[in-house]
């Protein structure tokens, strides 16, 4: 008998590996960029009304949107934030719970 924690890590894992299959592509793009879960997928306490939450992060504001935007396009996420990397930087050295919780739990999506 399969555990109800078994299925459900089976289904994130399914879920992460489609994610990172569609991410791949977009991001050869843009080679310097890279793309993060956060929230309640990337900790593992979703539910089936959980969102996808994703950090796009490029060398410049303007690589990070276009990223973004191709991954809203691709309906990669559901919730995009892009930054800037030196912002993104900034943001989760700064002191504030909601940056600090997304740098804490964070997974990339990249190798």
């Amino acid at each position: 008998m399969t555990s109800l924690a078994a299925i459900r890590e089976r289904q994130r894992s399914m879920r992460l590996a489609h994610l990172r299959q569609g991410i791949a592509p977009l991001v050869s793009a843009f080679p310097e960029a890279r793309v993060l879960l956060f929230g309640s997928f990337a900790r593992g306490d979703w539910d089936g009304c959980s969102d996808v939450d994703l950090l796009s992060v490029a060398p410049s504001q303007e690589q990070a949107s276009e990223l973004a935007d191709a991954l809203l396009s691709a309906g990669l996420g559901d919730d995009v934030i892009a930054l800037s990397e030196s912002r993104w930087q900034q943001l989760q050295g700064g002191g504030d719970p909601y940056w600090a919780a997304i740098a804490r739990d964070a997974l990339p999506l990249q190798p």
